[in-house]
């Protein structure tokens, strides 16, 4: 019975070693030659498991770091390229459009992401963390590290550029809230205030929640996964209570 049941669990495990190769080369387009890499970039830092180094918990915040670097330098050079006409200030300004957590988020959802990463707790409550995002970019530096830089330019540009971005799109929406308030705000004279009021959760699932006050009243309070997105939520708030056009 041991040796029936554990013949069955080889297989299983064999079966579950090739689907994920499969999704993998599904979603670059070709077979990875190192499959560990990209198990390491789906560990979601909830599921993080200790190493052989002693104190030290593998996740894929490391290849996160990588990837985030390859990602942006690639874009920029792409960005460079296309536009030689625009300034600094436009191509800064259009590549964080592009390779921001919310923008990741939805491109890594796309791509199949959420059924591959290794997390622990309650799948919503990460959901509304950078944990898609974070993956997209663990992935660009495994690819980076398994296939090396030319096959992951190739993958960025035709692959994610090509597919799942409207540039057109993303030079038109102008989705800098703060920068819209801030604006209106100088124009007339008005002083805006930013502050954070709460943090709920804890460092996985961790909400912020910051409040906008125009000439100290309180107008709005927006929610998100970092600071910089909550302050994004309440200064969109506070252009529609305010009735702000850009």
């Amino acid at each position: 019975m041991a040796v029936t049941e554990t013949i069955l669990d080889y297989f299983k495990t064999d079966v579950k070693v090739r689907e994920f190769r499969k999704a993998v080369e599904r979603i670059i387009g070709e077979k990875p030659k190192n499959a560990s890499l990209y198990h390491l970039a789906f560990r979601h830092t909830s599921a993080s498991k200790d190493s052989s180094i002693k104190g030290f918990k593998e996740s894929n915040e490391r290849l996160e770091y990588l990837g985030d670097s390859v990602l942006g330098m690639i874009i920029a050079e792409y960005l460079f390229k296309k536009y030689p006409l625009k300034d600094e200030g436009f191509l800064t300004e259009i590549r964080s459009r592009i390779v921001n957590r919310e923008s990741l988020n939805q491109v890594a959802r796309k791509i199949g992401l959420d059924d591959l990463i290794t997390f622990d707790g309650n799948r919503v409550t990460h959901a509304r963390t950078s944990m898609y995002g974070d993956a997209m970019e663990a992935l660009i530096g495994a690819i980076y590290l398994d296939k090396g830089f030319r096959f992951t330019k190739r993958f960025i540009v035709k692959s994610l550029l090509a597919n799942y971005y409207d540039l057109d799109e993303v030079i038109k929406n102008n989705a800098n809230y703060k920068s819209i308030l801030l604006t209106w705000s100088q124009s007339l004279g008005k002083s805006v205030e930013f502050a954070i009021i709460k943090e709920n959760g804890k460092h996985h699932s961790k909400e912020f929640v910051a409040q906008v006050k125009v000439d100290d009243e309180v107008i709005s309070e927006g929610r998100g996964w970092n600071k910089k997105k909550a302050e994004q939520d309440a200064a969109r708030k506070a252009t529609e209570a305010l009735e702000i056009k850009d």
